[in-house]
């Protein structure tokens, strides 16, 4: 069946707010983003969305038994094929809650994980997607493993052809997995030579990061000249985009576009993309990309933020936060963010669509680029071979003597580098 033959699946969108919960997601927008992670599957038709709200979680099937007569009866007067819980749902619930409404069900996760299997287009993504698939399935044996026949596109969970016996799945999930591993492996040494070999090259890598749909890719094609798909769509892009450009100032820079952060990353996917995530921790300036114009920007930061530090990004790495779509505001709204970020350091609002205050912005990186340098005094011993040629190979040593135990050092070099130098 040709791609845009698919049928279109039928569902139906649930945020579960639970009353003693205060999280940070409100539950308007935390639904309609919800909305659109569903809209950015072209095989679905998100007939509904509500906010069901629970006095208490329900273990065996996450809604009471009124809630779910009543979602029951909607579900079958509109003809609804899948819902979507903007939560986590367990196999249980998962299983229960099928069999009571007569529908497919995807959680969060789930639902995240089908978009990357529909958007990946390299062989790395695609390995990286049915990776993170197969770890969070491994325990959900109620699914059937129809993506393992599969040459490209969705996981199987929509319009999948029904169920597999659980031991053959199982099966196929741990022979799968190993597999994958083994072929991640080499993708993460592949990128680590590939990293090695940019560390020779005198131009500093900027990366740019952000919540989904934030507009980076639209930056990065202002900037660079690219043509990298660009909607007004959640996780547009997956697949990290490198350029080489020259700034005003005549300092060549290399821009790296990276895949779109989320509230909830699952965190299946944080470890298969690791390999991919990771070429930030080795950018000589992050480019934090906000929607300035969307009602949780805060929020959203804060979730970019976190994802970054628990990859590894050093708390006091050089960043500068850029405020984005500032043509979508009005007014006093346009005027306070301008002249909040004209008075805040390594702050700065601009539009990717407009240009506006890109010139400002692009002034800005290469004196960013200069980070101040301190000069240190290392010992190392003749076993740590692979940090003494990293010293040389960064061009930061400014002395450097044998000695019966091993070398003494001395090093001029940045705080990045310092940081770097520590994860050797």
């Amino acid at each position: 069946m040709l791609e845009h033959d698919k049928p279109v699946t039928r569902a139906w969108v649930l945020h579960p707010e639970l009353k003693s919960d205060h999280s940070r997601r409100a539950p308007v927008p935390a639904l309609a983003e919800a909305v659109a992670l569903a809209a950015a599957l072209p095989d679905l038709d998100v007939l509904g969305a509500d906010i069901v709200r629970l006095p208490k979680l329900h273990a065996g099937k996450l809604f009471g038994k009124g809630k779910i007569e009543e979602l029951r009866i909607i579900f079958a007067e509109a003809e609804v094929e899948l819902v979507l819980v903007d939560g986590s749902v367990t196999p249980v619930q998962q299983r229960n809650l099928e069999k009571a409404w007569g529908v497919k069900l995807l959680d969060r996760t789930g639902l995240i994980l089908e978009i990357f299997s529909d958007r990946a287009r390299t062989s790395e993504g695609v390995l990286q997607v049915e990776m993170a698939a197969l770890s969070y399935q491994r325990t959900r044996l109620v699914r059937a493993w129809t993506h393992l026949e599969r040459q490209r596109g969705g996981l199987g969970f929509v319009g999948g052809p029904g169920e597999t016996q659980i031991e053959a799945d199982r099966r196929a999930i741990d022979d799968q997995l190993v597999r994958l591993r083994r072929q991640l492996e080499k993708v993460g040494k592949t990128r680590a030579l590939h990293r090695a070999s940019r560390a020779k090259v005198p131009f500093p890598i900027v990366a740019l990061v952000g919540y989904t749909n934030a507009g980076k890719s639209t930056l990065f094609n202002m900037l660079t000249g690219a043509d990298v798909l660009a909607k007004d769509m959640l996780f547009a892009t997956l697949d990290p985009t490198m350029r080489k450009i020259t700034l005003p100032t005549g300092d060549e820079v290399i821009m790296s576009d990276t895949v779109g952060f989320i509230s909830d990353l699952p965190t299946e996917l944080v470890a298969a993309f690791r390999a991919t995530l990771e070429e930030v921790l080795d950018a000589d300036l992050i480019l934090h990309i906000r929607d300035i114009s969307h009602d949780q920007t805060e929020e959203q930061a804060c979730d970019v933020m976190a994802i970054l530090h628990k990859l590894g990004v050093a708390e006091n790495a050089p960043l500068i936060e850029v405020w984005n779509k500032v043509d979508l505001l009005q007014g006093e709204a346009f005027e306070g963010r301008v002249n909040q970020a004209a008075r805040t350091e390594d702050l700065f609002a601009v539009s990717a669509l407009t240009g506006e205050g890109m010139a400002a912005l692009l002034a800005a990186i290469p004196e960013k680029l200069k980070d101040p340098r301190s000069e240190a005094l290392l010992t190392l011993s003749f076993a740590e071979g692979r940090k003494r040629a990293w010293l040389f190979e960064a061009g930061i040593v400014t002395d450097d003597q044998q000695t019966d135990e091993g070398y003494c050092m001395t090093v001029v070099w940045t705080a990045l580098q310092q940081e770097r130098f520590s994860r050797l």
